[in-house]
């Protein structure tokens, strides 16, 4: 036998006797031969104690005691100055093109004697739609991604994706998509072109299809409302905060579980193939660059996310104001889609208003909760006069919970729809996003499918369970 063969023998029989570890074992074989040759041939400068720092730090950070409880912790409070800090600009924001540009326009449009239908078409379509992505959209980002930026530069995240890298390879995915799920929190989208990150194709294409499970900025909006008026509402008052936040990202927490067990599901069935090994140099600890990463999350992330929203929120709301305006035998379209979509919606706790409200806001999930307050005040009368057939939001939580409650929602339905706001299909700035980079209409459809089917299936048996037990 040649030496050739012997060690192709050698190969196969540690290959036998280690498995999914076979890869693993030579890497950190060939690293620990690497560290004792350094450690026999270099000499370093004790003086230099930046190695020794990075070290202790990382025994923290990356321990399996500290490791996660720090991960969750950082990413909560990122999440925390998100929400929190766009409470603000987004208010400003929407005053001014809602409240004051708004019925500019429209008093622009009454003087220049446009018809009726081309001034709604325009300003309460197209315009309000546009309205109500830029002001509820942008200001996450914009804090968002300089945060994320600036974690990258600093040389957390590596350390993120090694502390998750056991979890996804047990889930038969790449521990790189520890960075492109976090990225997903911000947008989708964003968290899509982060993939090209992971080398190995298949691994990559089991990131694109699951980062939908991310809780994305245009979702927090209606988690956040609808768990502060239902979930905070059975509790006293005093903890009615805690419970909503509590429950927003236990939602967050939810979709990352989903995240592992469709990567595991896809590596077993239409993407199988073996788990790559992840080799990762931990760079050094550094100062972030602050106006680069700030030129950077803004004019190569937000911005281009932001512009791509907009081009498909456009037509979305051209659509609603469409369907809410046209007639057909005293009724109009919308109406008849939310009595078609009533029973197929109570079947998953949900209702016809929430079906067509995602049925029509595919493009942009931040124009879901105007939508479904408009499709409501249609099949209830209520606010007739301020919300017939154009988008709007009320002044308060508790005015927003009781025209909820006027049509017919529970805590059934608040609960199912912060699950189906979590399991739908990718809005349509990703669905192109995912298409741009796979090239691939089958893998796009994949992604989009998935989800929506899973949360039917999750609200249907959650609504079920809930009617035996609590009905």
């Amino acid at each position: 036998m040649s030496a050739a063969d012997k060690i192709i023998e050698m190969s196969n029989e540690l290959r036998w006797r280690l498995g999914n570890e076979f890869h693993d074992e030579i890497t950190e074989g060939i690293y620990a031969d690497a560290h004792e040759i350094v450690a026999e041939t270099v000499t370093t400068d004790s003086r230099k104690g930046r190695n020794a720092a990075d070290i202790a730090i990382d025994k923290i950070v990356t321990s399996k005691i500290w490791g996660f409880p720090i991960m969750f912790l950082i990413l909560a409070i990122v999440l925390w100055i998100t929400i929190i800090g766009a409470n603000y600009p987004s208010s400003w924001l929407a005053s001014l093109l809602l409240d004051t540009i708004h019925p500019a326009l429209k008093d622009g449009a009454n003087y220049l004697n446009f018809p009726w239908w081309l001034s709604g078409f325009l300003i309460d379509g197209v315009y309000l739609a546009l309205a109500w992505v830029i002001s509820v959209m942008l200001p996450p980002m914009a804090i968002f991604f300089p945060l994320f930026t600036l974690l990258e530069d600093f040389g957390y995240l590596p350390r993120v994706a090694f502390n998750l890298d056991y979890l996804f390879k047990k889930a038969g995915a790449h521990g790189k998509q520890a960075l492109t799920m976090s990225m997903g929190f911000g947008c989708n989208a964003a968290g899509v072109v982060a993939t090209r990150i992971i080398d190995s194709p298949r691994e990559r294409l089991i990131a694109i299809i699951t980062n939908n499970f991310s809780l994305c900025n245009g979702r927090w909006p209606t988690q956040i409302l609808i768990a502060t008026i239902f979930i905070g509402a059975i509790v006293p008052s005093v903890f009615s905060g805690v419970a909503a936040v509590a429950a927003v990202i236990g939602i967050a927490v939810l979709g990352m579980g989903f995240m592992f067990f469709s990567s595991w599901a896809l590596s077993k069935t239409l993407l199988k193939g073996e788990v790559s090994t992840f080799n990762l140099e931990l760079p050094p600890y550094r100062p972030p660059r602050f106006w680069k990463t700030l030129y950077t999350s803004l004019i190569d992330r937000t911005l281009i996310v932001l512009w791509r929203a907009i081009v498909f929120a456009a037509p979305a709301g051209a659509v609603i104001w469409l369907i809410s305006n046209i007639d057909i035998d005293g009724y109009s379209i919308a109406y008849w889609m939310i009595h078609a979509l009533d029973g197929f919606g109570w079947l998953l706790g949900l209702n016809g208003v929430i079906l067509v409200a995602y049925i029509v806001a595919i493009p942009a999930n931040e124009i879901v909760i105007p939508t479904i307050l408009m499709l409501t005040v249609l099949v209830t009368g209520i606010h007739a006069g301020e919300g017939a057939g154009v988008m709007f939001e009320l002044g308060s939580a508790s005015e927003t919970g009781e025209l909820l409650s006027a049509g017919g929602w529970t805590l059934l339905t608040a609960i199912n729809l912060m699950l189906f706001s979590l399991l739908h299909n990718p809005c349509s700035t990703t669905i192109y996003t995912i298409y741009k980079e796979t090239k691939s209409f089958k893998w796009t459809t994949v992604a989009t499918l998935m989800p929506v089917f899973m949360g039917f299936v999750v609200t249907f048996l959650v609504a079920q369970l809930w009617r035996i037990f609590f009905q």
